[in-house]
């Protein structure tokens, strides 16, 4: 199928008193479960910064207290919106003088959540983009952070789809938790790559689907207590066999990247 291509990462700069309070935000989250793994949130590390042209001091100095640039924030960051393609319109705040206006991390092709991680279907390339300025766009429409966006109309455009919903009861302990969309979104995606694997997919290949199609991923509920309802569509054109349930079972079988006839046995 055809990609939708994309910028994982697009941002603005963040002044000083917004990267300090990214700082101070994430690190008394950290100090909620110090020994959490994965980690709640990651600090500064200056082992690993990358900082362009500082050198010596200077390196030194911002490596401390320079951001990690993994989570999007205020200023947009790494959102990997996948709807975020050709002849988009961003309207990003802006905190610093110049802007510092920033892109990369260029995608041919992403499932909303990119819940394989990294993910998506990494490719290089090149962007050509025109900047405007809104004098005093932040008061004037209210975005004080975070950045807005009219999507392009140049990806592709699929009209069938099968949908996979799930809710906020956590896999395995049957545990009831609160309104958490954010577990509804895996239970849904957790039974899309079940029902994948009915066609001869392997877990792990059901699960790349998911992270590199160009699936819609929803918040279909979120106000029916105790459990939100998120949903997740699955471009049925992406696939040249018959994915849609029926009465005989599935018809296809993936085999070694082959579709072949299922057994009537």
């Amino acid at each position: 199928y055809v990609g939708i291509h994309h910028p994982g990462l697009m941002g603005t700069a963040p002044s000083h008193e917004l990267l300090a309070k990214w700082t101070k935000r994430e690190t008394d989250l950290i100090k909620t479960d110090p020994n959490r793994v994965p980690p709640l949130a990651l600090p500064p590390n200056p082992d690993s910064a990358i900082l362009g042209k500082l050198k010596g001091a200077d390196f030194d100095r911002v490596a401390k207290e320079a951001a990690r640039t993994a989570p999007p924030r205020e200023n947009g960051g790494n959102q990997d919106i996948k709807n975020f393609t050709a002849g988009t319109r961003v309207f990003y705040p802006v905190f610093v003088d110049g802007a510092n206006l920033s892109f990369g991390d260029l995608h041919f092709s992403q499932g909303d959540g990119e819940i394989t991680f990294c993910g998506a279907i990494e490719m290089g390339g090149f962007m050509d983009l025109r900047v405007d300025v809104i004098k005093g766009g932040m008061e004037k429409y209210g975005v004080s952070e975070n950045a807005i966006f009219i999507p392009g109309r140049r990806d592709p455009q699929y009209s069938e789809w099968i949908a996979f919903s799930g809710t906020s009861v956590e896999l395995g302990t049957g545990k009831q938790r609160y309104l958490d969309s954010q577990l509804s979104y895996e239970r849904a995606c957790h039974h899309a790559i079940d029902y994948l694997m009915k066609f001869g997919y392997s877990d792990i290949q059901a699960y790349m689907i998911l992270g590199t199609a160009p699936i819609e991923g929803r918040f279909s509920g979120v106000v029916d207590i105790p459990n939100s309802c998120a949903t997740v569509y699955i471009p049925t054109e992406i696939f040249d066999f018959n994915v849609k349930p029926g009465a005989n079972g599935p018809q296809h079988k993936v085999k070694q990247g082959i579709k072949v006839p299922m057994s009537k046995n």
